[in-house]
C-alpha cells in the first residue's frame, strides 16, 4: 500500500543558478578514469594492466573480498595509467578512449523470465552490481544478502538538483525493464519515490509500490523515505539504486550493452549557462564544463552543494554524480561580519539575519564557512532541519568517541552521510558532520559486520 510523506522539518537552500531544461551532447573526453574511492568499502583488485585494450563495459578491476563485483571501464580504449597513491592503493585507472566506441555484447534477456540469482548473475557480469547500494552502511550491496525491500528515490529535492522529471523523459521502457528485473532481487517491495506534485515517468510502472513525496529538503533523501516507509533495525538490509542507474540497466537487458551515458546538470552561479549535457561516467571535468566555466575564482563540485566533492578542471567526473556544480570560492571575510544585519545569506536563526522574510529568495552563495571550527555547542538547530525519529546531536557524538553500543542503539544503521548534510551547513560550532558519520559507519561495519 502506497504512502504519502510530508516533511516538515528541514531546509529549501535556494540558489541561483538551476539549469535551463536543455540538453547538448558534451565532447566525448579523450581520456577517462575509473576511481576506486567512488565505491566507499571497496578494495580493487585490477584485472585489466596498462598497455591493455578493453571495450566498453568490460572489466577493470574487482572486489577484493568478492571477485563477482566488477567494475567496468564506461569506454573503450586503451588503458594508458594505473595512478597508485601510499603503499601502491589504487587511486584511478585511465582510459583512452576510441574515437569508434565499441561494446561487450553481453546479450539481452528478459528479466520476466528469469530468477533471483539469473538477474543477480548478469547484473555481476555486466559490471551493474555497483549501481545497487545498501544501507546500513552506505556502500555497495553484498550480492550474498537478500534485502527485505529495494527503495528508489525519484524527487530530488538537494539544491539545484537535476529535475529528474526532465531528465527521465521517453525512457519508459528502460525504467520498466529495470524495475521488472530488480523486484526479482528481493522478496519484499520495490518503492519508488516521486514528487506529490510531479508527472514522473516512474510514475506508473508496474512491478513497484509508489509513493508520494513533498516538503523540503531533505525529503528527497532515501534516508528520509526508508525511515518513513520502511526502517531498518538490527540485521536488516536494504538495497538502494538511483534513477538514472535504473537506465542503466534497464538498457542492458533491453539491449545487451552496458551504456554509462548520463545526463548531467550543469548547476550554480559561476557557469554561463546552466543546463544539462549528456556525459560519460568518468569523463573529464574540463570537456563536460567546456567553454561555460566562468574561471574567476570558481568552486567546482562533482555533486551537490551539500554532499558532493570538490574537483578539479583536471580531474574526473564522479561514477554515480549526474551534477556538477560551480559557486563562487569563498576566501574573503567580511568586517564585522557577525556583528551587523544580514540580508544575503540563509540562516535558520533570526539573529541579525533576515532569510526568513525572503523565503522564495535565491541567493548566490560562496563556500566561506563563516566561522572556524570549534566545540560543540548545543543549539538545537539540528532538530529543527532533521526529520529522522533520531537524536542527531547525541548521535554524531557516540559517533565521535565510537560507543559502539550507543551507536547501534541512536540508529546508527538507519543513516548514511548525506542525512548529516543539512546538520552540517547549519551547524554554528563548523563540525564536519558528513566526516563523523562516514567514519563511525566504516567503524560499525568493520566491527560489527
Amino acid at each position: 500500500m502506497s504512502k504519502d510523506i510530508r516533511i516538515k522539518k528541514g531546509l529549501d537552500i535556494k540558489l541561483i543558478g538551476a539549469a535551463e531544461k536543455s540538453t547538448i551532447n558534451s565532447s566525448q573526453s579523450s581520456i577517462y578514469a575509473v576511481k576506486p574511492e567512488d565505491f566507499h568499502g571497496i578494495i580493487p583488485k585490477l584485472i585489466a594492466k596498462e598497455g591493455a585494450l578493453v571495450e566498453a563495459g568490460e572489466a577493470l578491476f574487482h572486489s577484493k573480498s568478492d571477485a563477482r563485483i566488477l567494475f567496468p571501464s564506461p569506454v573503450s580504449g586503451t588503458v594508458v595509467e594505473v595512478v597508485r597513491g601510499a603503499r601502491r592503493k589504487v587511486l584511478s585507472v585511465k582510459i583512452t578512449a576510441d574515437a569508434i566506441q565499441q561494446y561487450k555484447d553481453f546479450g539481452t534477456k528478459e528479466a520476466d523470465a528469469m530468477s533471483g540469482e539469473e538477474v543477480k548473475d548478469f547484473l555481476c557480469t555486466a559490471g551493474c552490481w555497483p549501481f545497487i547500494k545498501q544501507r546500513p552502511y552506505d556502500v555497495v550491496a553484498n550480492p550474498n544478502q537478500v534485502p527485505k525491500s529495494i527503495f528508489i528515490s525519484a524527487y530530488a529535492s538537494a539544491p539545484l538538483a537535476a529535475d529528474l522529471e526532465y531528465v527521465l523523459a521517453g525512457r519508459e521502457a528502460e525504467l520498466q525493464a529495470a524495475i521488472t528485473a530488480v523486484s526479482k532481487l528481493t522478496k519484499g517491495t520495490v518503492h519508488v519515490s516521486v514528487g506529490a506534485e510531479a508527472n514522473s515517468p516512474l510514475a506508473n510502472l508496474v512491478g513497484a509500490e509508489i509513493h508520494k513525496v513533498s516538503g523540503p529538503h531533505p525529503s528527497g533523501n532515501v534516508g528520509t523515505q526508508i525511515a518513513h516507509i520502511d526502517p531498518i533495525n538490527k540485521g536488516e538490509v536494504v538495497w538502494i539504486i538511483t534513477p538514472q542507474d535504473l537506465l542503466v540497466i534497464g538498457e542492458l537487458f533491453l539491449t545487451g550493452k552496458l551504456n554509462l551515458k548520463r545526463t548531467v546538470a550543469l548547476t550554480g552561479s559561476q557557469f554561463s549557462s546552466p543546463q544539462y549535457v549528456t556525459a560519460i561516467a568518468g569523463a573529464a571535468i574540463a570537456d563536460v564544463t567546456a567553454n561555460n566555466l566562468k574561471d574567476d575564482n570558481t568552486r567546482i563540485i562533482s555533486g551537490n552543494v551539500l554532499s558532493g566533492k570538490e574537483v578539479k578542471v583536471a580531474e574526473f567526473l564522479g561514477y554515480y554524480d549526474n551534477q556538477i556544480t560551480a559557486i563562487p570560492e569563498g576566501d574573503d571575510y567580511e568586517f564585522f561580519g557577525w556583528n551587523k544585519p544580514i540580508f544575503n545569506k540563509i540562516s535558520t536563526s533570526r539573529a541579525l539575519t533576515f532569510s526568513w522574510l525572503s523565503p522564495n529568495k535565491k541567493y548566490d552563495l560562496n563556500t566561506n564557512t563563516n566561522g572556524e571550527h570549534r566545540a560543540f555547542v548545543v543549539t538545537g538547530s539540528y532538530e529543527e532541519v532533521f526529520p529522522l525519529d533520531i537524536y542527531p546531536m547525541q548521535l554524531l557524538k557516540a559517533f565521535m568517541y565510537k560507543d559502539l553500543d550507543e551507536m547501534e542503539a541512536l540508529g546508527g544503521y538507519e543513516v548514511a552521510p548525506e542525512d548529516f548534510a543539512l546538520t552540517e551547513f547549519v551547524c554554528v560550532s563548523k563540525q564536519p558532520h558528513q566526516k563523523i558519520i562516514r567514519e563511525g559507519l566504516d567503524l560499525m561495519r568493520e566491527e560489527l559486520g
